[in-house]
């Protein structure tokens, strides 16, 4: 027999994540019973905090709730209305101060049609993205009082704003606060301040976005006033644009709100919102009893077009879009959104290649010590870093503050975090370094003086590591319940339909079937896999998004994924998009270890063996020399691997562990996962089947 060297096995790669299961099928079949439902969809309830038979009704029926009156839940909502109504009354001029993001956007025309509409003498301004930044200024409070204007609406923004509201009291200027970003300790001096964060905690109405706050004014005026009639719908559809836009969560009266609203949209007698409907090539879903679009439409579709234009160009726009009632007009614009959207998508391409070759040159091997990525690089456009900053998450699992310089003395930038991690409360431990910032939990922006970088970096990272465990640092993939392929079709996913509208706080449901095999796949796009998967005769095909560095994929894995509709030349199948993978379990060894992290080997499921003959085998590995065999033990074999002075790694079939010793009685347990073990274990399996063939042959 020849002594071979054992060539180093393949390394794949595969997403970081941490899979966290939720399922409890006594519970959900006792649920099921009571409440007449299928188990898997009491399942999917369960896991969304839905329970009793009260919110169950509540949850599938959300126009069945009696909502209480916001009147009774803002505080400051009846003295806004008040301002409002003597402001028409009088014919005083009311200003409104948007926001350049999607909610802003939409919620500054929706104000506009609703006060135009209650013969109100009203216009705009949006601070510029490029030169001022977020929120209501000192110069914008200052040109209101110079053109004539004598009450000042903020929309999506202005909480945090207390100089430039200040400033707008000693001028005389009445203001009205709108705004959902989280409160800060000192509020700013409005007359009065409309913000869900303020209000309980258990309000339906807790959740709305700006352009929820903005809809609640419109509607309570409209209804002081008596002129409701014939409002309520065109303001609908541009609440459910703006709220899905922003990643509002889909709970409370949002999901009542919304789920009215995709019904109305595909029918819109809004010009502005049919031309945007017509460039994108969104097509509404025809269900059982009427046309509806999905929330994934506005999210992938309608928002990024709208979003654009605050990005890299005029928000004057999207509000003549949104406000116009002429067709030619909404067409223009529309076309300008879809032209606009394609030239920031290649901006963003752009500035995340550069991001990303910068991260793995200067930062990658320290993010576990770090705990969070601070990114600064001059020429990047500002109004996409944001985009970016989210794709970094997404590729690193850390938060991620990115930045560019304005000029040698200023950075403005974005931060996107992830759960266990509070990005306005880390830049309000870092306030003293910053110019100005705002936003909430999962994301915000922040500009500060170029040498103030330094501090900003350490701070962070010290706030990083008080706050952050490095089992937080792999990205949180929530699963629902486990299916097999068999159970996929097209009835159980016009079941799980009923969970609609889908998004924030009320997700898509989430599945995981064990030990696929993946049949075939391939590039497409940019960087995203096409495939099939089986699981005994039961195929499906797959899509996984912006998973090129991860092909091919091995050809057995546990895969977690959504359920997605594709309608092709009239045909419609039920394909799964991929959200996650991991090594099937168990493992058949054949030679090949599988890495689930960005550099080293890592497992934790257990060694399955099928012998191969002979039964032993010598093999050299390392510049040492190796005998390896299968020897049964009590009804199950282990694998024997001896080197030249005498110690024995022994491994059971089904055990991540081994014995490592010259006999048993002194011998330590290992974990396999380490790399120079399993590397060891591969190199013993392979020579062991290259013996085999050659006897073979």
């Amino acid at each position: 027999m020849l002594n071979r060297p054992t060539p180093e096995p393949k390394i794949w790669r595969l997403p970081i994540h941490r899979w966290q299961i939720h399922t409890n099928a006594q519970k959900a079949t006792e649920i099921a019973q009571k409440s007449q439902i299928s188990p898997i969809i009491s399942q999917l309830l369960i896991n969304r905090g839905v329970e009793t038979l009260a919110q169950i009704q509540a949850y599938l029926n959300p126009e069945s709730q009696n909502l209480p009156s916001p009147l009774e839940e803002f505080p400051d909502l009846a003295l806004s209305v008040e301002l409002l109504e003597k402001a028409i009354a009088t014919g005083q001029k009311i200003a409104i101060c948007g926001d350049y993001d999607a909610d802003g956007m939409t919620s500054t025309a929706l104000l506009l049609r609703s006060l135009r509409w209650l013969g109100a003498q009203v216009d705009y301004a949006i601070p510029s993205r490029m030169h001022e930044g977020y929120g209501i200024n000192k110069r914008i409070v200052e040109e209101f009082k110079n053109t004539g204007f004598g009450v000042v609406i903020t929309v999506d923004n202005g909480i945090s704003a207390y100089d430039a509201i200040a400033r707008a009291r000693e001028l005389g200027l009445i203001v009205i606060v709108t705004d959902h970003h989280d409160v800060p300790q000192k509020l700013p001096p409005a007359n009065a301040i409309l913000n869900p964060k303020l209000i309980a905690e258990s309000s339906p109405y807790r959740g709305v976005a700006g352009v929820g706050v903005a809809y609640i004014l419109a509607i309570s005026l409209a209804q002081q006033l008596g002129q409701i009639k014939g409002l309520v719908k065109p303001l609908l559809e541009l609440f459910t644009l703006g709220t899905i836009a922003d990643l509002a969560p889909l709970t409370g009266v949002n999901r009542r709100w919304v789920k009215r609203g995709l019904q109305q949209l595909p029918h819109s007698q809004l010009a502005g919102v049919q031309a945007l409907i017509q460039v994108s090539g969104v097509k509404g879903k025809q269900t059982q009893k009427q046309q509806t679009l999905k929330p994934d439409d506005i999210g992938f579709r309608l928002g990024p077009r709208i979003n654009a234009i605050g990005r890299i160009a005029d928000p004057q726009i999207v509000i003549e879009l949104l406000t116009t009632d002429d067709p030619g007009i909404a067409l223009e614009r529309a076309m300008q959104c879809e032209q606009i959207n394609q030239t920031r998508q290649q901006l963003c391409e752009q500035i995340e290649t550069e991001a990303i070759s910068v991260v793995e040159k200067l930062y990658a091997s320290s993010l576990h010590q770090d705990r969070v990525l601070v990114l600064v690089q001059p020429n990047w456009h500002h109004g996409v870093i944001g985009i970016v900053a989210s794709r970094l998450l997404e590729r690193y699992g850390v938060p991620v503050f990115i930045g560019t310089d304005e000029n040698e003395q200023q950075i403005r930038g974005s931060a996107r975090g992830i759960p266990e991690f509070h990005i306005f409360a880390a830049l309000e431990a870092c306030k003293d370094l910053l110019g100005k910032f705002g936003g909430h939990q999962a994301a915000g922006g922040f500009s500060l003086p170029a040498g103030n970088l330094p501090q900003l970096r350490s701070r962070l990272i010290t706030f990083a590591n008080q706050y952050l465990q490095v089992e937080h640092l792999k990205p949180l993939l929530k699963i629902d319940a486990q299916l097999q392929l068999e159970q996929i079709n097209s009835l159980l996913y016009q079941e799980i339909l009923v969970l609609n509208p889908c998004g924030i706080e009320n997700p898509d449901p989430v599945f995981w079937t064990a030990n696929v095999q993946i049949v075939e796949q391939k590039i497409i796009g940019k960087g995203h896999i096409k495939l099939t998967v089986a699981d005994g005769s039961s195929k499906i095909k797959a899509i996984a998004w912006r998973w090129g560095d991860y092909f091919p994929l091995p050809p057995r894995l546990d895969i977690a994924y959504r359920l997605r509709e594709n309608t092709w030349n009239g045909n419609t199948t039920i394909e799964l998009e991929l959200l996650g993978a991991k090594l099937a379990t168990p493992l058949q060894v054949s030679g090949k270890i599988w890495e689930q992290e960005n550099h080293a080997a890592q497992i934790s499921v257990p060694l399955c063996f099928s012998p191969p003959t002979p039964k032993n085998a010598k093999f050299d590995y390392k510049q040492r020399h190796y005998t390896c065999g299968f020897f049964p033990t009590n009804a199950l074999l282990e694998l024997r691997i001896k080197n030249d002075v005498g110690k024995v790694l022994a491994i059971q079939s089904g055990q991540n562990t081994g014995l490592l010793g010259t006999n048993r009685e002194n011998a330590t347990i290992v974990d396999l996962s380490q790399p120079k073990f399993y590397h060891l274990v591969q190199a013993a399996l392979q020579a062991l089947e290259t013996d085999k063939k050659a006897g073979d042959n």
